[in-house]
């Protein structure tokens, strides 16, 4: 499949996509004759790994260092699978900061819903 397919599918930019190429984000994309990228299904399923890293506030460097790690093959699987263990815990402190962050919101709308009851 080509960038622009890829790019629509995957609700990303074809700059986006050599930017993650460039930088090590995803692993290198397959070329056919003239150098035009050829993405496969398995890196459809690691472009898709990264947005869902990302959006979940994984780091850059992590996902490179992971990413990297992954191409050197199975003598890495415990430092890869370090990395998301790190990843994992700062993750559930965003959480609990999350979490905590939003029954303080609804506290705050519950005393405005009573003053604006009161009011009446």
């Amino acid at each position: 499949m080509n960038i622009s397919k890829v790019a629509e599918k995957m609700a990303l930019t074809p700059v986006t996509l050599r930017y993650y190429e460039r930088i090590g984000l995803i692993p290198p994309i397959t070329r056919k004759n003239g150098g035009v990228r050829n993405y496969s299904e398995e890196d459809l399923q690691w472009i898709d790994f990264i947005k869902c890293m990302r959006s979940a506030g994984l780091t850059v460097e992590s996902l490179i260092e992971y990413t990297t790690l992954y191409q050197q093959g199975a003598a890495t699987l415990e430092a890869r699978k370090q990395i998301l263990i790190e990843e994992r815990e700062q993750l559930k402190k965003k959480y609990q900061e999350m979490g905590e962050t939003l029954e303080r919101l609804e506290e705050k709308i519950t005393n405005y819903t009573d003053l604006q009851s009161e009011m009446r």
